[in-house]
């Protein structure tokens, strides 16, 4: 009569308490379907003070919750069974093979590279449900409502970037892909004076904090400096220009007789800049005054950034280091820091605040071309990036950030409200979307075809968009949010 070995009688009952496994979980699958009824009956039969519609929602996103781990407790039994029927072959293989530390250390390799699987597994699918989770509650956030109130046209080519003065009177300038840049009265949106002293596109613009003065950057692989002097026209009623957004209408055959009609070749034109800036061996795609307007940085395709004195129109520094083309640069507001970005996936903080030493911190936060970095009024730095995430960075600590806002589209040159704490982030997908400094989404501009948006906040415009990807045709509109 045969005896039964132990190995045997414990390969035995390790199936019958698979099977038992199994079995409870048929039977919790097969409840599953009863459960949210029985627990919204429990939920209105007791007392609370909550409206009935969010504590329904809170029922259904903790079901949701409670599912995901549901799955994740069968997925880990799943592979407990795996790690036993493993160590069962395993155990029958060292009765035949001499030298049982060998076998028991490939049993070792075998569960550690398991748990390790499990553990990564574990990770992914937590962050994915919480960051559900997460979305589900953001979107009960009350949203923003953005309208139309001017349009601005005048220019024969994409629009790149707009500023608004920051001394009176208040107008807004705009650079342009036609080699030009404007100025616009802002009530009426008659072009005030254009500047065409560039050889190649315009593709920044900022004013100077006190003076009346106009710094741009171009393609012609130098940055300008001019004088201007403008007098606002009296306003005028708004026009009625629902009609024209409604109907899908080609712009591209009516830029030319649209320029000639509403008046910007009537308007003064400069040609010869105050200050050239020339020490760039490539495109300045960017350029900012930093704070008193004494000195400016541009930043270029060549992979460096300078820093100019304007009244002797010097290089001081050459700021060196990133590794690719960069791609933005701004000022701090009130303090003397620089931050340029590049699509090296990094962006760097340059410190000039002590006249003896230079520093420079550099920040690794992406994994594809940071398009810009810019400053906030407080403590922080906001980046967005082509690998579709905007973060926001404290400065007095910046080794992760303190929000992280994942998009659907590639994020371009991104805005932030001054007064109000709003980012703007124009997408590659034509669509512009706003978010507070935690993350939450608070409204999505109306996604048109050919138009370039800029945001009007609290009475004053305080956004600035770059459709980098986008050919446009001179059109750009003004909302308010």
């Amino acid at each position: 009569m045969p005896v039964e070995s132990g190995n045997s009688a414990a390969a035995r009952q390790v199936k019958q308490k698979r099977k038992s496994h199994s079995l409870s979980i048929r039977r919790t699958n097969s409840t599953e379907q009863d459960r949210p009824g029985m627990q919204r009956d429990m939920l209105e039969g007791q007392d609370s003070k909550l409206p009935m519609a969010l504590r329904s929602n809170l029922l259904d996103l903790f079901g949701q919750i409670e599912r995901e781990f549901e799955n994740l407790y069968i997925e880990n039994l799943e592979l407990r069974r795996e790690i036993e029927s493993l160590n069962e072959r395993l155990a029958g293989e060292g009765q035949t093979v001499d030298g049982g530390d060998l076998s028991k250390g490939a049993l070792k390799t075998k569960a550690s590279h398991s748990t390790s699987q499990l553990s990564q597994k574990l990770k992914t699918t937590y962050k994915a449900s919480t960051s559900k989770i997460v979305s589900s509650f953001k979107a009960t956030t009350s949203r923003a409502v953005c309208q139309l109130v001017k349009e601005y046209v005048g220019h024969r080519d994409g629009i790149w970037d707009l500023a608004v003065t920051r001394v009176q009177p208040l107008v807004l300038g705009t650079a342009s892909a036609d080699h030009c840049s404007m100025l616009w009265s802002i009530e009426t949106g008659k072009c005030l004076l254009k500047y065409a002293g560039h050889a190649g596109s315009v593709n920044s613009i900022k004013f100077h904090p006190t003076e009346q003065m106009a710094l741009t950057a171009s393609g012609d692989q130098t940055a300008h400096i001019w004088r201007y002097m403008v007098q606002l026209p009296l306003p005028q009623p708004p026009a009625d220009i629902s009609a024209s957004l409604d109907d899908d209408v080609d712009f591209s055959d009516k830029d030319e007789a649209d320029g000639e009609a509403d008046g910007p070749s009537e308007c003064p034109t400069i040609r010869v800049a105050t200050t050239t800036l020339k020490s760039h061996q490539g495109v300045v795609i960017a350029a900012d005054w930093l704070v008193g307007g004494k000195q400016v940085v541009t930043a270029s395709w060549d992979r460096a950034a300078n820093l100019y004195d304007v009244e002797t129109s010097e290089l001081v520094h050459t700021l060196t280091g990133h590794d690719q083309e960069l791609t933005h640069c701004c000022t701090h507001p009130t303090q003397r820091l620089v931050v340029t970005s590049s699509r090296d996936t990094t962006f760097r903080l340059w410190d000039f605040r002590d006249p003896s030493i230079h520093s420079v911190n550099v920040f690794q936060g992406h994994t594809d071309t940071v398009t810009s970095a810019v400053f906030t009024v407080g403590d922080n730095v906001v980046s967005g990036s082509d690998d579709r995430t905007v973060k926001v960075w404290d400065l007095k600590n910046m080794r992760s950030p303190i929000a992280t806002i994942r998009t659907d589209s590639a994020v371009n040159r991104i805005s932030v409200s001054a007064n109000q704490r709003i980012i703007a982030l124009p997408h590659d997908n034509r669509q512009v979307r706003l978010f507070d400094m935690n993350g939450v989404r608070l409204a999505r501009l109306p996604r048109s075809n050919r138009q370039v948006r800029c945001i009007q906040s609290g009475g004053f415009i305080t956004f600035r968009f770059c459709f980098m990807s986008v050919r446009l045709k001179g059109w750009w509109l003004l909302v308010t949010v």
